[in-house]
């Protein structure tokens, strides 16, 4: 990350800005970096000025403390201003959660494009995230962040052996090292149930994606976000899981975020799978 940028509550934000155009920020997920989102930068950068960003608690940016929800959107704000005042915001996981409730705040917002935010869509599953929010805090509140960091992957279905094999790995040092900002990904996540009242007041277009090759789950609960979404449209991208091909994204990404007004961002409506 080569600039920097200050939110409102004095956080010292790092950000890396490629390409020229239309700015596009884009937002990573839990136990992630702007690395990981960096490599759709470059196929977008033909078209846009593409921002990947440390979201606060992770990587090069600060972590003022308390944390909330409302904090994550101020640096948006504040990302999006250094940018020149509006950009469009792509989120994946439950970096798409904190997208879409920038969004639903008023942020100066052109279009917003989700991938797969995990929105609880199936029988249990408030249960289910109440249970791990509470063996969340105890954990980190004890100190054990590599118990935390468990809790998370079995929370995306990783299996035991997995687990295990990750937690003896080099990079587990770098995962526990983030652990904490799992309680922020956990509140942008809220209950996690798909928002109703907060989606139906988006004002601005919404793209919500899901790979065929992800859980069933997950396409239905980006297609409930669609459908919620005043002007949302819901798309599969083929053989495609949570792990989404940025070569495969950034094409479809590049199509909805034009604002040239020679060609409609993608066909259909609410809904609407293309």
């Amino acid at each position: 990350m080569d600039k920097k940028t200050i939110s409102h509550d004095g956080t010292s934000l790092a950000y890396q800005r490629t390409g020229e155009g239309p700015a596009v920020i884009l937002v990573s997920g839990a136990m992630s970096t702007g690395a990981t989102v960096a490599p759709l930068a470059g196929p977008l950068a033909g078209r846009f000025s593409v921002v990947s960003y440390d979201r606060r608690g992770r990587g090069e940016s600060g972590d003022t403390q308390p944390y909330a929800v409302a904090r994550e959107v101020e640096d948006l704000a504040a990302l999006i201003d250094a940018v020149g005042g509006e950009a469009s915001l792509y989120g994946i996981s439950s970096g798409g959660a904190l997208v879409l409730e920038a969004a639903a705040s008023g942020l100066p917002v052109r279009r917003v494009a989700v991938y797969e935010v995990p929105f609880a869509v199936y029988e249990g599953g408030a249960k289910e995230r109440a249970e791990y929010t509470e063996q969340l805090e105890e954990a980190l509140g004890q100190g054990r962040r590599g118990d935390a960091v468990e809790l998370f992957l079995r929370l995306t279905g990783l299996a035991e052996e997995m687990i295990q094999s990750a937690r003896n790995s080099p990079m587990w040092s770098g995962m526990e090292a983030i652990a904490p900002s799992l309680a922020y990904d956990n509140a942008v996540m809220g209950d996690g149930l798909v928002p109703l009242d907060r989606l139906a007041g988006i004002e601005v277009p919404v793209l919500s994606l899901a790979g065929s090759a992800s859980p069933a789950w997950m396409r239905e609960a980006a297609r409930a976000v669609a459908e919620t979404a005043p002007q949302g449209t819901y798309r599969i991208l083929e053989g495609q899981t949570h792990m989404v091909d940025p070569n495969v994204l950034a094409p479809v990404l590049a199509e909805f975020f034009r604002t040239d007004g020679h060609r409609a961002p993608l066909s259909g409506g609410p809904g609407s799978v293309t």
